[in-house]
């Protein structure tokens, strides 16, 4: 329990710390070089963190093994800790974490500010208050 605690208190300042940086609009965002590669670099550390969290959970729960990061998610789904939707966002972001993470082809930077300013947070968040509620 005190590793899934320490994770989500992760995930949170990592959240607090992204909030703290995301310009104001699009334009901002695409201009700046430096918010651009914090804000990216800050979606890897959150995706990254919340597949351990899911793996965590995966342990704690005694769940199979997950075959891959992936896997963490269908997982949770299987075992209808979270929602096929919830999956589905929690696999894409990992999905966008790869790109950023392994350079595949060029980043699509008005996808990555929407996912930051309006989407990675709250599926973040919900994904951490189902966690608690069943560690």
């Amino acid at each position: 329990m005190t590793r899934i605690k320490d994770k989500i208190e992760q995930i949170n300042g990592f959240l607090e710390e992204l909030n703290s940086i995301i310009p104001s609009n699009l334009e901002e965002y695409k201009s700046s070089i430096e918010k651009k590669a914090a804000c990216e670099r800050y979606v890897e550390k959150i995706v990254e963190a919340v597949t351990d969290l899911a793996f965590l959970a995966i342990k704690n729960k005694k769940f199979r093994i997950p075959e891959d990061d992936i896997d963490a998610f269908n997982i949770l789904s299987e075992n209808e800790i979270i929602d096929y939707d919830l999956t589905a966002r929690l696999k894409n972001a990992k999905g966008m974490r790869n790109i950023i993470s392994h350079q595949y082809g060029k980043i699509d930077d008005e996808i990555v500010f929407e996912a930051i300013t309006e989407e990675l947070e709250k599926d973040v968040k919900n994904f951490i208050s189902i966690i608690q509620k069943i560690s």
